[in-house]
């Protein structure tokens, strides 16, 4: 028995020698703000617009970067980070190629979870919600705003398909700049928005000691109710 746990101990010193010591080592204590029910307001749309309306005033780079979760039909959960695009009281909307790993796991799964993460403020707005797509006028209007690199970029990608070399993705750029030019561009039938309406939104804002404010609210019989969770 003795000689099993000098076994296992040199094991686990052995273990530690060849971790990285810096990972372990690396914490911030977040001492930025807090976060009460007397500051927040009672519909997260309305909450979510004020941190909004505050990120963008602080500078923050890409403050619309959201990272989209999905699941697969086997079950598999897959994250990315796409753009927000718009938001008011209906939900989240981004754009994307219906024909990618993310467009396809809606269509078979249609609920999906988004996470912002603005750590210059020290703040996280997680939501879950249903995936719907956007109008064909809406996704129309959105692909027209486009800088023209970026339309033909719609065509010229079959996003997430194996491709053998870089130079596949250059080749039909340029087959695509050449049948279109620089006009009137239109929207490729598998590109297009998708509308995230929430069921769930928590705000986080992290506080001292890893003792964060959690505010969640949960979409029940059409009404938002707002309530405190421990962190």
């Amino acid at each position: 028995m003795f000689s099993v746990c000098l076994y296992f101990k040199a094991h686990y010193y052995l273990l530690l020698l060849f971790m990285n010591p810096h990972i372990a080592n690396i914490r911030t204590n977040y001492l930025m703000a807090s976060f009460s029910e007397e500051d927040a307001s009672y519909n997260p749309f309305e909450q979510f617009e004020k941190w909004w309306n505050q990120a963008i005033k602080s500078e923050i780079g890409e403050i619309n970067a959201m990272t989209l979760a999905t699941v697969s039909a086997q079950g598999t959960p897959s994250a990315r980070i796409v753009l927000l695009k718009d938001f008011d009281k209906n939900g989240f909307v981004f754009y994307t190629n219906y024909l990618s790993d993310k467009g396809k796991e809606i269509a078979q799964n249609p609920k999906v979870a988004l996470v912002f993460f603005w750590k210059e403020l020290e703040r996280q707005v997680r939501i879950e919600g249903i995936a719907e797509k956007v109008s064909n006028e809406e996704s129309d209007a959105y692909f027209n705003s486009r800088p023209i690199s970026s339309r033909i970029g719609a065509w010229a990608s079959h996003q997430s398909a194996v491709i053998p070399y870089r130079q596949v993705i250059e080749q039909n750029e340029k087959k695509y700049a050449e049948i279109f030019g620089t006009e009137n561009i239109p929207r490729p039938d598998h590109w297009g928005g998708y509308i995230v309406k929430p069921t769930l939104i928590e705000f986080w804002q992290g506080r001292a000691s890893r003792l964060h404010d959690r505010l969640q609210y949960t979409f029940e019989s059409n009404v938002w109710v707002r309530e405190r969770l421990s962190p």
